[in-house]
């Protein structure tokens, strides 16, 4: 067997942005993305480890910029993608990846500021981002935007209310865009996440290990994944490998959504 259908996942010269790009998914996609030949725009609100995920792209040989960003904000999310193109030359891809979980209630006790709080990151944002994105992408060739759901955006969850819902609207965004621009060079799907191992994952489960146990066992699969693993899915998605994929719904979940 040949090596050369292999040969389209590099990324060579394009430009990818990562929103969300200091937490787990999303740093282990803009390293891998960089590994792969992309120049990576970080986007976070991390200053910190933005700005030293940066330099370690740099370090290894790689291209990358980190641009603080309030993704809740369209003049940000404007500027966000104004720096890609002013400091890279272009806008090739993006993984909207940016989220927050704010916290477990019954639904007839959920606090309304953090239902709002949570919308406007998990569901506001990945729409900005998508709008901005696709109109630098609509005048200059296209593009891959890939956003980031959960198994919650496909299924319920308990005492979850705003992630849930806001976690199927993004998938509501992905088909919505990419029925209307698929035909314009530009390809958008979504990533659908199983439990993975990311700072948020840490902090929901809080060192309890029986939770932990419990989470896993909910994954036919019989773990939980790391972020590495989500990298490759969504690394895929941006690649020419995935060329002929959109308005899809990547689960990558260990079998959770098969049950």
């Amino acid at each position: 067997m040949g090596t050369a259908g292999f040969d389209k996942v590099g990324m060579t010269d394009r430009v990818i942005i990562v929103t969300g790009g200091t937490g787990g998914m999303g740093k282990a996609t803009a390293l891998l993305c960089a590994q792969r030949g992309a120049k990576v725009v970080i986007a976070d609100l991390n200053e910190k480890a933005g700005a030293e995920i940066a330099a370690e792209i740099q370090a290894s040989g790689g291209k990358a910029a980190f641009i603080r960003t309030d993704v809740t904000s369209e003049d940000e999310v404007v500027a966000m993608v104004d720096f890609a193109i002013s400091t890279f030359g272009g806008l090739h891809g993006a993984f909207n990846n940016a989220g927050l979980e704010t916290g477990i209630a019954p639904l007839h006790e959920y606090p309304l500021d953090k239902w709002e709080k949570g919308v406007a990151v998990n569901l506001t944002g990945v729409f900005l981002c998508v709008k901005h994105q696709l109109r630098h992408m609509l005048n200059n060739g296209g593009g891959s935007i890939v956003n980031t759901s959960s198994v919650s955006g496909v299924t319920g969850f308990p005492d979850m209310v705003e992630y849930v819902a806001s976690k199927h609207g993004v998938v509501g965004i992905t088909r919505a865009a990419a029925a209307e621009v698929s035909g314009k060079g530009i390809r958008v799907n979504v990533l659908v996440p199983g439990a993975t191992e990311t700072p948020m994952f840490l902090k929901l489960i809080d060192g309890n290990d029986d939770v932990r146990n419990f989470v896993a066992a909910k994954h036919p699969i019989g773990r939980v994944a790391k972020p590495s693993e989500m990298a490759e899915a969504a690394a895929w998605l941006l690649s020419d490998a995935s060329s002929f994929v959109t308005g899809a719904s990547i689960n990558v979940d260990g079998g959770y959504s098969a049950l």
